[in-house]
């Protein structure tokens, strides 16, 4: 093997192994969301995004795999040699391989700018609603108290109103028994004069 084939088998293999580490990465990340992902219009252009990155994904793979094809073609004399032609021809899918690598990092920046705004949104929602229903326990607590306070109001107004009537009953039976005392002796005077 002479030293540019082995220069370049060095690099395919270089290249090969950053490709898993960023797909796997761009899966991962990808993989994640979609556990978590509401059916909205922020989960729809979420898994849009998903999509582009698998699309782009699927065709680096494709290219990567004209590479690898590119590196074995040799079209020099009898095919033994490579030409410059060929060594152009690889290094311009290589170019196009990491053109696609920068739009799969790009694209997954968006991806994880959704996902933050999806979580930052989510956690916006869970504030207002846990202010809501504190909001919630302060008015049923507060009418609670009112509402104690009232019923204290009736039982006190029930216990003067019970005592008024008692007041009235004795007062009323106070009346009546001086106006039969009263009955009794104008009728015992009443009795006398007669006599």
């Amino acid at each position: 093997m002479n030293p540019l084939e082995l220069h370049w088998t060095r690099k395919t293999k270089m290249y090969k192994l950053l490709i898993l580490f960023v797909t796997s990465c761009c899966l991962y990340l990808a993989g994640t969301g979609h556990a978590h992902a509401n059916i909205t219009a922020d989960s729809i252009s979420f898994e849009d995004q998903r999509a582009r990155i698998n699309e782009l994904l699927d065709a680096r793979s494709k290219r990567f795999g004209d590479f690898d094809e590119s590196l074995l073609k040799k079209t020099g004399i009898f095919g033994i040699f490579k030409t410059t032609a060929d060594m152009q021809r690889s290094i311009d899918i290589l170019k196009e391989i990491v053109i696609t690598d920068n739009n799969i990092f790009i694209e997954t920046k968006k991806l994880i700018d959704i996902k933050d705004y999806q979580s930052e949104r989510n956690a916006a929602l869970a504030k207002e609603y846990d202010d809501q229903v504190t909001a919630y326990m302060k008015t049923v607590s507060k009418l609670q108290q009112e509402n104690d306070k009232l019923r204290t109001e009736i039982e006190s107004l029930d216990t003067s109103e019970q005592q008024s009537n008692m007041a009235l009953y004795l007062a009323v039976g106070i009346i009546l028994s001086l106006l039969f005392v009263i009955y009794q002796r104008f009728s015992k005077k009443r009795l006398k004069k007669v006599t």
